[in-house]
């Protein structure tokens, strides 16, 4: 009862008295086996700028073994950041669900179902879908989730807002949110470079990024992802990933999500991390700064 009535409070406060708050509400629960426990912020420092303050008991729960990991976490990070890269391979280590709310709507786009015609409209000018129709199909995804037996998530693009942030943190209790950072001019030739497979769905980028060091700034080497040869044929561009589209969605992101950076900051749950490069260069330290090893990745470099 207690569980009960805090999901209500929270759900009521954040003026969501809707159907799919109080659904989200109940799934996020059955999808929450343990709950981290409240206790003082400790500061955790590694190489490379990395500075955080997260709960001790969220690095203990990084210990457990791959079936005992049902953990509760949060990615955040500006559009083109690669939150959907990392999570996914976070996903896949953990054996935990990968929920990207960027893919939902685009599904939904897809389905040609009732929202279609107005997320198309919301998406191409690059705008915030709403609590209401996020809160929805995100309701949906973890609904078919629970009927799967899964348990534990990582969210991708949930929540944007305070007022998502305090709707979540009034249903369960988030273990650690991961805060990307990447400069804004390797941000923007990301996104302008980002293709997808037409026929397979496969995510990929064009764009080789090489920003020399200057102004006591380091350098920066981001790689191509080029796609395999049977989708080099097949690669489109994201209607939204115009230069006047991502521009803007970097300044909606600047003045609404910044403060969910803040909301986390203070109870002690953002862990901040500065991307130094490409995927091969970032993985292995964000694994080091979450106290996680990828033997598989560590046996490929090897090779």
């Amino acid at each position: 009862m207690a569980v009960l009535s805090r999901c209500s409070r929270a759900v009521t406060a954040a003026t969501t008295p809707n159907a799919a708050a109080a659904k989200f509400s109940y799934l996020i629960r059955a999808l929450s086996p343990f709950s981290s426990s409240s206790s003082s912020p400790s500061t955790f420092d590694a190489d490379n700028g990395l500075n955080s303050r997260i709960k001790p008991a969220v690095l203990g729960t990084l210990k457990r073994e791959p079936k005992d990991r049902n953990v509760q976490w949060v990615f955040l990070g500006c559009p083109g950041v690669g939150k959907g890269t990392y999570a996914s391979r976070l996903s896949d280590l953990l054996g935990i669900p990968h929920i990207a709310t960027g893919d939902l709507v685009r599904d939904e786009l897809a389905s040609s179902g009732p929202l279609s015609s107005q997320l198309k409209e919301i998406v191409n000018q690059g705008k915030l879908v709403s609590d209401e129709i996020i809160i929805d199909l995100l309701s949906k995804r973890l609904e078919a989730g629970e009927a799967k037996g899964e348990s534990g998530f990582i969210l991708d693009g949930f929540p944007r807002t305070v007022r998502q942030a305090e709707i979540l943190e009034g249903v369960t209790d988030i273990d650690l949110v991961i805060n990307l950072k990447l400069r804004e001019e390797a941000l923007l030739a990301k996104c302008l470079g980002r293709r997808i497979c037409s026929e397979c769905g496969g995510n990929y980028n064009v764009a080789c990024i090489d920003i020399k060091a200057e102004n006591g700034k380091p350098g920066m080497y981001m790689a191509p992802l080029p796609p395999p040869l049977q989708c080099a044929s097949k690669l489109i561009t994201r209607a939204d990933d115009t230069e006047e589209v991502v521009k803007q969605r970097l300044r909606i992101y600047q003045a609404m999500t910044l403060p969910v950076e803040d909301y986390y900051r203070s109870r002690g749950k953002l862990l901040e991390f500065d991307l130094p490069g490409g995927v091969r260069e970032s993985w292995p330290k964000l694994l080091h700064a979450l106290n996680l090893e990828d033997e598989e990745d560590k046996q490929s470099a090897a090779a």
